[in-house]
């Protein structure tokens, strides 16, 4: 051991350490904005991490309060995009109790977007008739005729 009393030797120890930090400190130096840019991105991505995450709670929170559109208005389907609707054809009156018209009158509109590429000619032509008889929603109608073209024009 040392016969040097302990507190002599810390001082020795710090002088040394200060003399290895001095000759490092030109390399330290060099790194350090690349260091101090490094953590200020880091820090900035957890900020925005956390905010995203507060607004995605927000959403969740607000969701309740209000009912969603059935078709936002700034939302195009090729469905929604025709330059002349064809006239629709008189079809064969079927009764009104058919399965078909059932679930139809029971769909919103994202549910028979859904579904639209599912129905024939005529299953279009008679739904397309039913809503003319009894709901007339333009949305619905617009969605039919533009489907029904469409077929048509394949």
């Amino acid at each position: 051991m040392s016969g040097f009393p302990l507190p002599v030797r810390v001082a020795a120890g710090l002088a040394a350490t200060a003399v290895e930090q001095a000759r490092s400190l030109p390399t330290t130096l060099l790194g350090l904005p690349v260091t101090v840019a490094s953590q200020t991105l880091q820090a900035s991505m957890r900020v925005q991490q956390h905010i995203t995450e507060l607004a995605i709670k927000g959403d969740e929170a607000l969701s309740a309060l209000r009912t969603p559109e059935e078709q936002p208005s700034w939302a195009t389907f090729d469905e929604d995009v025709v330059p002349e609707p064809a006239p629709a054809p008189v079809a064969e009156p079927k009764p009104e109790g058919t399965s078909l018209l059932a679930e139809y009158d029971e769909m919103s509109l994202p549910q028979l977007r859904g579904r639209l590429r599912s129905f024939s000619e005529a299953d279009l032509v008679e739904l397309l008739a039913h809503e003319e008889r009894t709901a007339q929603r333009p949305e619905h109608v617009r969605m039919l005729t533009n489907r029904l073209t469409r077929l048509r024009e394949q």
